[in-house]
């Protein structure tokens, strides 16, 4: 697990309500918000202990720093703590960082590939009004992980910091954004020649000619591109520090001049402009510049990226003629409410005697036009919020996102193809062969996650795939565990792969029992034991003592218990496939399925078919087909018989008596 603080760069812009607003919204998710829960509060309800909360906060009225602590809890893909884990976790991190007692709302995200608590804590006490802020937190949250993984075994994860923060910062841009860094990028391409560089003059020609300056910024140095993104030399290598290189190359030359590091800062504040933003000396056009690209995945994203591209630019162009558009609307109902106020002020002058009356008048015109100008500038600002959000730009992997829950394959295989998509862990259903793109899939989609993890919700069950296996990570009952194994089928095929727990496995094979799905698993015993399920609906300790009983008596049409083999109910499934197969190009063709213990009874007979060598037999059961593989006495039974007679037939597929045909 890892616990993040995610601190406000701006002060001002600090809501705790509006925080707890945007942890709350499901944004159009069904599983994307889990438990929310209050502490140290009166109410439970969460807009009550918000303002709750916020009254508490205006007790304090000298902080000048941030209200509000923003802590992030994430766990390993596949690991699901039970919420009275979460609870004592939660707990266990508010009194490591001197929270005990504080008020705080916490809330469960689930809507990625990994679990993660949020959890927004009240800094100001709610009895003594004083401010607390955690001394080096993130070395206490790194020590507070360790402990709470071990004590709850949860997969431990790494809490030494390896990285400084601006490292830190571009590995988060490419994971959320799924766009590769300034630093990467230099990294990839130009460290050999930035390192071996022999003077500042070759340092500087080297970044020159891909479009970067390097600059004096306080005590050190910047490396900045054209768009005015800039890092620090160190972040690329620490052999470019500014000491390190001064060390190797002398003292600091700025770009274009001979002068030193103190002096290029003198001259770039008597140019009136900041360090970083120093006039770039003359020089040839780059020969390549640095501009966001995707980060290299798996698949070739080049088409996928100029459509983003194109997109993004409409997008651009659509907002700033929109907001142009309103603009000039605001503008002229101004004017007009302007000229509608000078006209009533010159007939008052006209009309109206001097006195009271005439002054009263002057002023109702005066605050009528201020009425109607705040109304106006209200209702712009409304309208420039709105286009605002229709007009935002997303982001590469977000943009992704939002195509593939739309429909579109190849966005969610770039999604699936990034190194961050690691697959799902644990209880999961997978495939021996190659999956089936774009299969119909009968469960309601709820969202796609940045790797690529398909979303899908049955009843209160969520099924999740990543296009290698299926996950149920919640509600794995019997009716959730049946649905994906028929989302398997549909996208996989009929043999099937599980891994988990002998009780999960043993969950599976019941549930595929129970639906009568054609699946076949690899595994050798899950798959005798899904056979002994199905033939008479038994289980396999009574299958095992049916089979070591003496010979059985013959039923009344002397047929005796079908002994079935492994060939032959495979042969049965696939008769299945191929039909329910064919029956979406058909419609006329019934739906097909296994013959279980429950459809025992009277049944219509719909004739025999030989697969392989195989002997099935057809029974129509309203407006299904049931397809039960027989023994070479039951077919000389059932030869007797004509297509629509009415057979009768035990929870074993025997066939009990003899029935009146159908008239001719």
């Amino acid at each position: 697990m890892i616990a993040k603080h995610v601190a406000m760069n701006s002060v001002q812009k600090s809501h705790y309500g509006e925080l707890i607003h945007y942890l709350t919204d499901g944004k159009g998710k069904h599983e994307r918000v889990g438990a929310v829960r209050s502490s140290h509060c009166h109410s439970e309800r969460p807009d009550a202990a918000v303002l709750e909360i916020l009254n508490t906060q205006a007790q304090n009225i000298r902080a000048a720093s941030d209200k509000t602590y923003h802590l992030i809890v994430s766990f390993r893909a596949g690991e699901q703590p039970a919420a009275a884990i979460l609870e004592a976790i939660e707990a266990r991190l508010c009194e490591g960082l001197g929270y005990d007692g504080h008020q705080r709302i916490s809330v469960v995200h689930d809507d990625t590939d990994n679990l993660h608590l949020h959890i927004a804590i009240n800094k100001i006490h709610p009895l003594r009004y004083t401010l607390h802020t955690p001394y080096n937190d993130h070395k206490t949250l790194g020590g507070l992980c360790a402990e709470l993984e071990s004590r709850y075994g949860l997969e431990p994860d790494n809490h030494q910091a390896r990285k400084r923060g601006s490292e830190n910062r571009a590995a988060d841009l490419e994971s959320h954004a799924g766009v590769e860094s300034l630093m990467s990028w230099l990294r990839r391409e130009y460290l050999d020649a930035l390192v071996a560089a022999p003077s500042w003059e070759a340092l500087h020609r080297v970044l020159n000619d891909h479009g970067l300056t390097l600059q004096g910024r306080g005590n050190g140095l910047v490396i900045v591109d054209g768009s005015g993104v800039r890092i620090k030399p160190s972040t690329v290598d620490r052999g470019l520090s500014k000491a390190k290189l001064e060390a190797r190359l002398g003292a600091f030359q700025a770009a274009g001049s001979g002068s030193s590091a103190g002096d290029s800062d003198r001259n770039s504040r008597k140019d009136g402009r900041e360090t970083g933003q120093a006039i770039r000396p003359p020089a040839s056009e780059p020969s390549r510049c640095y501009e966001p690209r995707p980060v290299r995945t798996r698949l070739d994203t080049a088409a996928l990226f100029g459509r983003y591209q194109a997109e993004q630019q409409q997008r651009g162009t659509e907002r700033a003629e929109a907001l142009s558009r309103a603009k000039a609307r605001k503008t002229a109902a101004l004017e007009a409410a302007r000229r509608g106020a000078t006209a009533k002020r010159a007939a008052i002058r006209l009309m109206v005697e001097p006195g009271a009356v005439k002054k009263l008048l002057y002023a109702r015109a005066s605050q009528a036009l201020r009425d109607e100008s705040r109304r106006i500038h209200q209702a712009y600002l409304q309208e420039r919020q709105g286009i605002a959000e229709r007009g935002t730009r997303l982001t590469w992997a977000d943009w992704l996102r939002r195509e593939a829950t739309a429909g579109d394959w190849e966005a969610l295989m770039a999604l699936r193809g990034r190194e961050a998509a690691q697959g799902l862990k644990g209880r999961t259903v997978s495939a021996t062969g190659t999956p089936r793109p774009g299969r119909p899939v009968p469960l309601q989609q709820d969202s796609v996650t940045k790797q690529g993890t398909v979303i899908y919700r049955t009843g209160a069950a969520v099924i999740r795939d990543d296009g290698q296996r299926l996950k149920v990570s919640r509600g794995s009952g019997p009716e959730a565990l049946a649905a994906a194994l028929t989302l398997a089928l549909e996208r996989y095929g009929e043999c099937l792969s599980v891994t988990g727990s002998e009780a999960f496995k043993d969950q599976v094979v019941q549930a595929a029992a129970a639906a009568g799905l054609p699946v076949r698993f690899d595994d050798a015993e899950l798959e005798r034991r899904r056979q002994s399920l199905m033939v008479g609906g038994m289980s396999p300790d009574s299958r095992q003592t049916a089979q070591a009983s003496p010979e059985p008596r013959p039923t009344a049409s002397g047929s005796h218990p079908p002994v079935v083999s492994a060939d032959a109910l495979a042969a049965a499934d696939r008769y299945i496939a191929e039909r329910n197969q064919t029956r979406r190009i058909i419609t006329d063709i019934p739906e097909h399925r296994r013959y279980q213990a429950g459809d025992a009874g009277e049944l219509r007979y719909g004739g025999q078919r030989t697969l392989d060598g195989h002997s099935l037999a057809l029974l129509r059961q309203g407006e299904r087909m049931l397809v039960v593989p027989v023994d070479e006495p039951t077919v000389l039974a059932l030869r007797r018989k004509l297509v629509g007679d009415v057979v009768t037939l035990d929870a074993e597929g025997r066939v009990q008596s003899k029935s009146q045909g159908r008239s001719r």
